[in-house]
């Protein structure tokens, strides 16, 4: 027996070994990195809020995906896909991105199969481009049968005139989105669903959780190069193949595609909504302190028994164990109103419940009314009241947390008099040596460019609300200077603003990323003020100012930020090129609920250009954030370059979601699909809107399930 049918009887000793159990019903992915068979979509959707990322490949072909389940019903996925020689008389290889939307209509019924449309790489170059409508149903415990009509590539064998031309002939013939030398990036609105249709379809058969074996009839005939050449021969329409999923979140495919191919792909998937550590390694809160009757009643506290200075004194030392500082308080016979800063938990719901708890140990019998005033980066975020008659009875009831979310009262802070301020305790100073690791993608010559070294960074606050700060790096690999980086010429009179990126920090010396003083202000009521000045970012040093209106229970907030940027020397030193221009932006902000909250950002970008910036974020309660955004300007599509506009996915992890235990860090990430002039905007940290609304009502709410943890 040859090594190769040894591995296949392995293979199907491990399949039937099993015992046959009802099929694990979660959703597998395709090798476009969507749910679906495998190359052909099925109807399923992932569980909401599931992430997958997927890299496979076959005949000359890797494609890696990012799909995001928004919602219960609606995912999108970002691709970007290498082709082997598909240029034209040159044959150079191809890298290309491409997104997809995909809606599910239905959900499955006893006799309903679950029913979704979907278009396929509609913002891009068009090369995978297609719409689909599918449907899938399970049979018995362990089969599901998928049957679809695909328009596009997905129409492309055996196809037949178009049904949809009965409402109109014009949707028999589908125009060309993308010729050689478009620059893609811009939906193909007015292909969708025109030209040839096809069916394709397949089964899925689990006989185990682990397995799922498939087959599937493919309507995909379009593997051409920019030649018009095959990309590879197809002898059949059928595909087969096995989904193996040896742990929760991996699944490894493996495939023989269109009668000639191999091909293999994995997928790890990840959903903010499953934790880790369900608990949490979090330290236990102290108990609420619940008052006698007869000391709840007194109206006044002995003053001489217990002075307010050891009694500042005695809460400081309590809050700092719980990772809180005490910057001022103020008392009275019944009132005690305390603003102090939150180190140490990712939501400031959490915060709030360890510090009112304290309270209710430390402070006389007779206040009955707490104020609470969080603060970051030295200023007030809001004023949470609470009686602490709430706090003494719904520590320990069933709904307790929902009901003194109803009883508390949310405002602006007060103001600073009155308060007796606390010095900080903790050094003024900090600093940190860490690793960092660079990963620049989607440049045509080097697709995958990793670098990696050591940042160091310090932060000195001369006051709460005045920081210094900065980090120097030293890139370690790669060690040389990248000598096929240029200096990028303008287009169309468009300055070159963000294209020569790579030329920055590229002669492997230490660089200055960024060396910044900040000063952080409440200027009025529902207002916060921000003025940062020093090297801002990586390529631009300037002035930077910010005024925000957000009020503590509103929904709605607005922003206004003008800055004045310089372009700095290749070497991120200290000197600065001749460029400079003066950007500013007005901003809206709005919690749409349910953890969406979009961001509308109008103005002067960096190269003088005039737009807006359009961006939705969907946000998790344990702090993960996956979003898009989008931006259009006065620059034509043709003088933007390859992209057409500016557009991309962020995501932030919280450091909590993986340690277990309390932590305000996190990480984050853009993912563009270039990086191009038109569109760009200066990179600032510190703006307002980030972190003041940690502490207003919608973002409490949101988290308030942390409050007595």
């Amino acid at each position: 027996m040859g090594p190769q049918l040894r591995a296949g009887a392995s293979i199907l000793a491990l399949l039937f070994a099993a015992p046959a159990i009802a099929q694990d019903r979660s959703v597998t992915y395709n090798f476009y990195g969507t749910p679906g068979l495998l190359e052909m979509p099925s109807a399923l959707s992932a569980d909401e809020g599931e992430i997958a990322g997927t890299v496979g490949g076959f005949g000359g072909q890797l494609r890696t995906s990012f799909t995001f389940q928004a919602t219960d019903r609606f995912s999108g996925t970002f691709r970007y896909s290498g082709i082997e020689e598909y240029g034209g008389a040159d044959g150079r290889d191809l890298w290309d991105r491409s997104f997809d939307l995909r809606y599910r209509f239905t959900d499955e019924g006893r006799y309903m199969p679950v029913i979704a449309l979907g278009l396929q790489d509609f913002l891009g170059t068009g090369i995978y481009s297609g719409e689909y409508v599918v449907a899938t149903k399970t049979v018995g415990d362990a089969f599901r049968v998928t049957a679809g009509l695909g328009w596009g590539r997905l129409g492309s064998y055996n196809g037949f005139t178009n049904p949809l031309g009965l409402l109109d002939e014009r949707l028999e013939t589908r125009p060309d989105t993308f010729v050689g030398g478009d620059q893609g990036g811009t939906p193909g609105v007015e292909a969708f669903f025109r030209g040839d249709a096809a069916f394709f379809g397949g089964v899925e058969w689990a006989p185990n959780e682990r397995f799922i074996l498939k087959a599937e009839y493919s309507s995909d005939d379009a593997y051409l190069n920019g030649r018009g050449d095959p990309l590879f021969e197809i002898d059949s329409p059928f595909n087969f193949g096995v989904s193996w999923r040896p742990a929760p979140g991996i699944q490894l495919n493996a495939a023989y595609l269109y009668g000639t191919q191999l091909g293999f792909s994995g997928t790890i998937t990840v959903n903010p909504n499953n934790r880790i550590f369900y608990s949490g390694l979090d330290e236990a809160p102290q108990p609420v302190a619940v008052r006698a009757d007869a000391l709840r009643a007194a109206q006044s506290w002995d003053r001489s028994a217990i002075p307010e200075p050891a009694l500042r004194d005695r809460l400081g030392t309590a809050l700092r164990t719980e990772g809180v500082e005490l910057a001022g308080l103020e008392l009275t016979d019944r009132t005690a109103r305390i603003r102090y800063t939150n180190t140490r938990f990712r939501t400031e719901a959490q915060a709030l419940g360890r510090v009112a708890r304290i309270l209710t140990q430390e402070l006389p019998p007779s206040i009955e009314v707490l104020i609470l005033e969080p603060m970051q980066r030295g200023i007030p975020l809001s004023a949470v009241t609470f009686a602490r008659s709430d706090l003494e009875a719904f520590e320990n009831e069933v709904g307790g947390a929902a009901a003194l979310l109803r009883e508390a009262e949310f405002d602006d802070a007060g103001r600073a008099a009155g308060l007796v301020t606390v010095p900080p305790v903790r050094d003024r100073f900090s600093w940190r040596l860490r690793p960092y690791i660079g990963l620049g993608l989607f440049n045509p010559d080097n697709p995958f460019n990793l670098s990696f070294g050591a940042e160091l960074s310090a932060a000195y606050s001369i006051r709460p609300d005045l920081i210094l700060s900065g980090a120097i790096r030293q890139r370690i690999l790669p060690a040389d200077e990248d000598e096929d980086e240029v200096e990028e010429e303008p287009i169309n009179d468009v300055p070159v603003v963000r294209r020569n990126a790579g030329l920055f920090g590229n002669d492997g010396q230490p660089i200055i990323k960024d060396l910044t003083l900040a000063w952080y202000s409440r200027p009025g009521e529902n207002l916060y003020g921000r003025v940062t000045a020093g090297y801002l970012e990586s390529m631009y040093g300037g002035l930077s100012t910010e005024l925000l209106w957000k009020p503590a229970e509103a929904r709605l907030a607005l922003g206004a930020e003008v800055n004045y940027a310089v372009q700095r020397d290749y070497d991120q030193l200290l000197g600065f090129q001749d460029y400079d221009v003066v950007t500013g932006h007005v901003s809206a902000y709005y919690d749409l609920g349910n953890g969406f909250h979009g961001q509308i950002d109008a103005g002067r970008y960096l190269a003088g250009d005039w737009g807006a910036t359009f961006a939705v974020d969907r946000e998790f309660e344990n702090g993960w954030s996956v979003g898009g955004y989008f931006t259009l300007t006065e620059i034509p599509f043709e003088d933007f370059g390859e992209g057409s506009f500016d557009k991309g996915i962020r995501l932030t992890i919280p450091l909590d979601f993986a340690l277990g235990r309390p932590s305000r860090r996190e990480v984050s990430t853009d993912i563009q699909s270039l990086r191009r002039d038109g569109g760009a905007r200066l990179e600032v940290e510190g703006r307002l809107y980030d972190f003041v609304r940690d502490g207003h009502y919608a973002d409490l709410e949101d988290s308030w399930g942390r409050f007595w943890r």
